[in-house]
Parts: structure tokens; C-alpha cells; sequence
């Protein structure tokens, strides 16, 4: 058996940024920070930060394109995308997460549509 799942809530590091395919397909791509504070064995508080990347496509992209911006928390659920490329000769590789489904995260926005087309998923 084999999954590829992802689920992160955490906070948009830049604005979002949307292009279009040619067949007007929205594309929007922002990173995400998720933070983890721990206990280190000397008991002094610790923590770590992971930045992703992300994307997402048509309705989905466009919604969190309206609806989020830099600074903002959000939870994702998704996919993971091995991608790899040459630049200047060298082999460029990273893996980004691909938005299938999303939620407001945090307080409420006055700005919150009543369906993110997300009933499946609570906190």
C-alpha cells in the first residue's frame, strides 16, 4: 500500500502568488511556516521552524488567493510533489505540497466565506 497525504496548519510566509495557465487554469504558489517549540534536555524552552512551499490549482487557488495573505495562519491538506530541474549545470531538486483541500485557521475573518468546500475537515 502506498499514501502520499499531508495535513500542516501553520502561517504564510509571503503573499500569495497567483499566474494563470493558458487555459486560464489559477495557479497560486506561497510558502508556509510551521513552528514546533519543544523541552530540550537541559529543560530550557526550544524551538524549530520548517518552511514549505506550496501550490494550488483552479477553485482552490483562487479562494486562497482571496482570501489569505502573508502572516496568516491556514490548514492544508495535500500531497507531496518531488520536483527536479538543472540550473547552471547543477541538478536542483526540492519537494513542495500540493493543496487539495484548505481551512481558516485561527480567529475568524469578517472577510470568511460561509463554505470552503472543506466540511470534511475540523479541528
Amino acid at each position: 500500500m502506498q499514501l502520499n497525504k499531508v495535513i500542516l496548519a501553520g502561517n504564510i510566509t509571503r503573499d500569495i502568488e497567483t499566474k494563470f495557465l493558458p487555459s486560464q487554469t489559477a495557479v497560486a504558489e506561497f510558502g508556509l511556516a510551521i513552528n514546533r517549540k519543544f523541552k530540550k534536555q537541559d529543560g530550557s524552552q526550544g524551538e524549530e521552524v520548517c518552511f514549505v512551499d506550496c501550490q494550488a490549482f483552479a477553485k482552490t487557488a483562487e479562494t486562497i488567493a482571496k482570501f489569505f495573505k502573508k502572516g496568516d495562519p491556514i490548514f492544508i491538506e495535500g500531497r507531496l510533489k518531488y520536483e527536479s530541474w538543472e540550473k547552471d549545470g547543477k541538478k536542483q531538486s526540492k519537494i513542495r505540497v500540493m493543496v487539495e483541500n484548505w481551512q481558516f485557521a485561527g480567529g475568524k475573518k469578517d472577510s470568511q466565506p460561509d463554505d470552503t468546500g472543506n466540511d470534511d475537515i475540523a479541528f
